[in-house]
């Protein structure tokens, strides 16, 4: 058996957002593994090693250029045995999955691992659209999985509870909170190592995204505290200003 995670690299959640000639302006910016995707590489690592040998290989996968490879290198300390880098910049979610598409059809994963958005654009499709365009199954609102020794069983967040099922593999799962609980943080040892790990660099096929990035505009700034001293006053506001009563 063999588990693929995607990641993507996005800017540190506690990022100052700024924009230069309508653009991100990158400067100053730590950059770091997608949180959902980190948790996904979590799990993938912990069923490695759960698995007593059936789980030969956890690897990553991402759509970037070679700025990347630092958050690349980081995946590979978590744990992860080998990376792929398909050698462009992912500009929609489309474009994304048609290129992990091409770079992976002919890679035998039994199970695929996406993160349920990236904390940049919260775009939600690349998993689906990679397993459709794989032409395997993909299960939704993955919250938890385990592994049997023989198969995957996957736990699905439904409305009023949960679902447990098996899915014939090759399989993408689209991972959100729940997948596990703290991420990995890799040790020297794994630092070390992961200077020696194979990062394979898959020349991209140029695939055209459907979405055109317009422009770029930062929320309105929000208005000045207001002291409140007696609930009348709230509730006029509340009712006069705000419009929620």
């Amino acid at each position: 058996m063999k588990i693929l995670v995607l990641i993507s690299n996005v800017p540190d959640t506690t990022t100052k957002v700024k924009f230069k000639d309508n653009k991100f302006d990158t400067t100053g910016v730590q950059w770091i593994i997608n949180p959902w995707d980190e948790l996904a590489l979590t799990r993938a690592l912990e069923l490695k090693k759960e698995s007593n040998g059936k789980i030969e290989k956890v690897a990553v996968a991402m759509v970037a250029e070679k700025s990347a490879e630092p958050t690349i290198r980081k995946a590979l300390a978590m744990g992860a045995d080998e990376a792929y880098r398909i050698d462009t910049t992912a500009k929609d979610s489309y474009s994304t999955a048609a290129e992990l598409a091409e770079a992976l059809k002919d890679k035998d994963f039994d199970l695929i691992m996406a993160g349920l958005e990236s904390s940049d654009y919260n775009g939600l499709s690349v998993g689906a659209m990679l397993a459709e365009l794989l032409g395997i199954n993909s299960v939704s609102a993955v919250s938890g999985l385990e592994f049997d020794g023989e198969k995957f069983i996957v736990k699905r967040d439904i409305e009023g509870g949960y679902e447990k099922l098996t899915v014939q593999t090759p399989f993408v799962a689209v991972v959100q909170k729940g997948i596990a609980i703290v991420p990995l943080i890799p040790n020297m040892r794994g630092i070390m190592m992961a200077k020696r790990k194979p990062i394979h660099v898959i020349p991209a096929k140029g695939v055209e995204p459907l979405i055109e990035m317009v422009e770029f505009e930062l929320p309105k700034p929000k208005p000045p505290v207001k002291l409140v001293e007696t609930a009348e006053e709230l509730i006029n506001l509340l009712h006069n200003e705000a419009k929620v009563i």
